[in-house]
């Protein structure tokens, strides 16, 4: 009989749970690592001993036949660097060290799929307490990932997305107890899913995220070119700033079976790293990202003297970052038929100055298809509310969709939510592009001109309910029917106080 299926909601529980053995050690920005690298190193350990044990099973005792077909993996996992062999040494002294061999020896045994990914992470590091309390952490760790629950077999968790919601949800808890960091928020799935519908990738499309994060958004995109296809056929393209991320990136792409895939670590405005044979900037059919909302000290020294004119329609205030970012992702579109969505705070829609210069030169340059409002408290760590914008190379006319769906959306106790009905009504009217009531409104260039290039969707969306009418003479009939019932019960309330005694 085969072992009970386990759920997602039971390995991010258990993964969590697992963060507690860190708690009160070292710092939360710190720990998420370990936790997240032990994740890796358990899921690839599960898939290759599942695999393994399916041809013995097969082949019985024909070691060498089955050594043959475990080199058809897509993924070499060196003998004694599983997380059994880590685990059964668990009591020994040494648990960093021999965590730090076995992650050197997967990731040279991987080439580039996994080259530097642990390059920056440590189980051997004085961070975790002296040798006797780094080796009884690390113990507690490897027990944590051996529990059943965190048993990731693929005959158990079904497919490679199970674990992929795993980083996701450690993602977003760290992200929702830790804070904002730089203007950072970790962008929740049915927002990477709504973007990847919005940019609508096709089969062949080259698709770029410049700040990737966790690579999450790039993968909807490609996921979406899957369902529609059933082939992995397009390229996923990234770049991220934290090398932590950037890490992360990678083993994302690893564990989902992304082998077509360029993701850099460095900073995007300062030093674009995804370029031509002829060091120009890479062109794109799809852009998407969810940038650091005005993110400080973003690079305007070298924006300056950008070698890519990237800020040939000016350049953004040096405390604000925003249209850096836009600026970027519009430069790596491909002509005629590139399209990006970029999610960006409201200050944005209409801030002044040459913030304001570079929005009208969009505008004019007919790029920007759309506006679309998202509820507050959709991003963890922000109750700010914010905003999508889809450029478009090629637009058949100059007008632009403002959709309103900020008041459409699912309550929760910490973070909002837009459920599968939400997104179906942004995205079916962002295809229909047609008024909706109170909802949505295609303004033309003329108008977008009018409101001197003003983005702020109250402005095209009316959302305002008139209240309905007082009618006074029902008022005053119900007001004299109250002071009727009060007189009545201040009777009775005297006649009762008269039988107690209390009366004069």
């Amino acid at each position: 009989m085969s072992a009970a299926r386990v759920s997602q909601d039971q390995i991010n529980k258990a993964a969590w749970g697992a963060c507690d053995t860190f708690r009160g050690v070292v710092d939360p920005s710190i720990y998420k690592d370990y936790v997240l690298t032990m994740l890796f190193l358990k899921y690839i350990s599960d898939v290759w001993q599942d695999h393994y044990d399916g041809f013995v099973e097969q082949f019985g005792d024909e070691p060498e036949l089955i050594a043959e077909m475990m080199k058809n993996e897509a993924f070499v996992l060196p003998k004694g660097a599983s997380f059994g062999s880590l685990y059964d040494k668990r009591h020994q002294p040494g648990n960093g060290e021999r965590v730090d061999v076995a992650l050197t020896a997967i990731e040279e045994a991987n080439g580039s799929k996994l080259r530097d990914v642990f390059q920056d992470i440590s189980f051997n590091s004085n961070k975790l307490g002296d040798e006797q309390q780094k080796n009884d952490i690390l113990r507690h760790v490897l027990e944590d990932f051996a529990k059943d629950e965190m048993n990731l077999r693929p005959s158990r968790v079904g497919n490679l997305d199970v674990i992929g919601g795993a980083y996701e949800y450690l993602i977003s808890r760290f992200a929702a107890t830790a804070g904002k960091k730089a203007g950072e928020f970790y962008t929740p799935a049915e927002v990477s899913e709504l973007i990847a519908e919005l940019v609508d990738p096709q089969e062949g499309d080259e698709i770029c995220d410049p700040t990737c994060g966790s690579g999450s958004l790039l993968m909807k995109c490609g996921r979406q070119i899957m369902q529609a296809t059933g082939k992995r056929a397009y390229a996923l393209y990234g770049q991220e700033a934290i090398g932590s991320t950037w890490a992360l990136a990678k083993m994302n792409m690893f564990l989902h079976g992304e082998t077509n895939h360029q993701i850099e670590w460095g900073d995007t405005i300062r030093n674009p790293k995804l370029r031509t044979r002829e060091d120009d900037l890479r062109k794109f059919d799809v852009v998407v990202a969810n940038p650091p909302f005005s993110l400080d000290k973003w690079g305007i020294e070298q924006a300056e003297r950008d070698a890519f004119k990237r800020f040939n329609r000016g350049l953004p205030p040096k405390t604000k970052g925003d249209y850096a970012f836009i600026s970027h992702m519009v430069e790596t579109l491909k002509e005629g038929t590139g399209r990006m969505a970029v999610v960006v705070p409201h200050g944005v829609l209409f801030r002044g100055s040459s913030e304001g210069k570079i929005r009208t030169k969009l505008i004019e340059e007919n790029l920007l298809d759309a506006v679309i409002g998202l509820p507050e408290k959709l991003f963890f760590g922000t109750g700010i509310p914010a905003a999508i914008l889809v450029f478009k190379q090629g637009k058949a006319d100059n007008s632009v969709l403002f959709i309103d769906a900020s008041r459409e959306y699912t309550e929760g106790t910490n973070q909002n939510q837009l459920n599968d009905s939400h997104l179906e009504k942004i995205v079916a009217t962002y295809k229909a592009r047609q008024a909706v009531d109170k909802y949505a409104y295609v303004a033309t260039l003329n108008e977008v001109k009018e409101n001197d290039f003003n983005l702020n969707i109250p402005r095209y969306v009316d959302t305002f309910e008139e209240e309905e009418e007082i009618d006074l003479m029902a008022v005053r009939q119900e007001r004299e029917e109250l002071k009727a019932e009060m007189s009545e019960l201040e009777a009775k309330m005297d006649a009762y106080l008269k039988e107690l005694g209390y009366g004069a």
